[in-house]
């Protein structure tokens, strides 16, 4: 067996250089909107966390962000914590819920379709974290095609 002469990695050790930005730090221009649309389930994979945290980056580079959660997305926007509501079972375990909370208190808007809540899910407009608004589900299509008419910046989360 060959002997292996190399130092154990420490904390604090670089794998790569993180510091080389390779693009423009691009900031919005005054009036700038974006829009984040959610179709995934909450805590089944990491895209729905991950243009969570894009959300949250949109609105620290300027933009007025909204954020949609429709069909499975509205189960990122529902209160949650065990044993009792905002209790944290395991670390990690309220990051959508602390996220939204984020972008809510950074100026971001964020709307949950009714229809998902209640004939998909079984959630009424009480489950919500508080700030977000809830719409009809004739309004899903209408804050996209309100976006597009704004130039606005889409990012389209979905999961199967």
């Amino acid at each position: 067996m060959p002997n292996v002469e190399h130092a154990p990695h420490k904390d604090g050790d670089c794998f790569v250089n993180y510091e080389n930005k390779v693009f423009e730090d691009v900031k919005a221009n005054p009036g700038e909107k974006a829009l984040i649309t959610f179709h995934t389930v909450a805590n089944e994979g990491s895209v729905g966390f991950v243009n969570l945290l894009q959300a949250t980056r949109l609105i620290r580079k300027g933009f007025e962000t909204s954020v949609l959660l429709y069909g499975p997305g509205v189960t990122l926007g529902v209160q949650r914590g065990f044993p009792r509501l905002g209790d944290e079972a395991f670390p990690g375990h309220m990051n959508y819920n602390k996220q939204i909370a984020k972008i809510l208190e950074e100026g971001g808007k964020v709307y949950a379709c009714r229809f998902a809540l209640q004939a998909l899910y079984g959630y009424g407009e009480q489950n919500l974290i508080p700030g977000i608004t809830p719409i009809n589900p004739q309004d899903v299509l209408d804050i996209i095609l309100l976006a597009r008419r704004d130039n606005a910046f889409i990012l389209n989360t979905w999961t199967l």
